[in-house]
């Protein structure tokens, strides 16, 4: 399960583009808390001490004690970052949503594949992951931080599906018959064809199109306007 890390924020008395850049200059991130019965309140964090956070990885299942001003701890999870389009690793804004012990909430948790699969080992096949994320509906006290499954049986032909995980205390809101991934046989490398007509070489190549990666986005609770 995860772990809580903790962050301290201080209350934000500022608003608007202008006010947002001067606090990024600062070494400060603009953000909002809000949640179920609680209203939404700007705030700002540290931007350093947000980036080593977000560095050990899991941030979409990451669970934070969040103090205000050194008030009393609050659980919260990030609901939203929104980053700069031309440098996606500069973060502009953070949305921390409140959380309480006996409230179900949805959320997304990455799925991490373990092991070499026999089709790759054995065959020369290749894995391919479709699905990187699962949507569950879960308790807090029960958020796993990733989904582990393992490929390591798994031949040329064969896949992982939504309906094989098994997860006590969590309720999963994909469709079970999406294919997580499987392992395809290996993508011949056809020579090209020269044929002669009339003195003139015709050369014939076929092209095979790249699959699309399903990236699908956890959906929000709740919508809120920047601060």
């Amino acid at each position: 399960m995860a772990q809580n890390a903790e962050l301290a924020v201080a209350r934000r008395e500022t608003s608007g583009k202008e006010a947002a850049r001067s606090l990024r200059r600062l070494g400060k991130l603009p953000g909002v808390l809000y949640g179920r019965g609680r209203e939404t309140e700007p705030i700002t964090i540290d931007a350093m001490a947000f980036q080593r956070l977000l560095s050990k990885g899991g941030a979409s299942s990451k669970l934070f004690d969040i103090s205000v001003d050194d008030g009393k701890p609050v659980q919260a999870l990030i609901r939203e970052l929104q980053r700069n389009p031309l440098r996606p690793e500069d973060i502009l804004h953070v949305d921390l949503y409140e959380v309480h012990a006996g409230e179900q909430i949805q959320l997304s948790v990455p799925i991490h594949l373990e092991g070499s699969p026999a089709g790759v080992r054995n065959d020369g096949g290749v894995l391919d992951q479709a699905l990187r994320e699962l949507d569950i509906k879960v308790l807090p006290r029960n958020i796993p931080q990733a989904v582990d499954l393992d490929v390591t049986d798994l031949n040329i032909g064969d896949a992982l599906y939504v309906r094989d995980i098994r997860l006590v205390d969590v309720e999963i809101l994909n469709d079970p018959d999406i294919a997580i991934c499987s392992v395809v046989a290996p993508r011949a490398v056809e020579e090209p064809v020269v044929a002669e007509e009339e003195g003139v070489e015709i050369e014939a190549e076929v092209e095979e199109a790249a699959e699309p990666e399903l990236i699908r986005k956890p959906k929000a609770e709740e919508e809120t306007e920047e601060q």
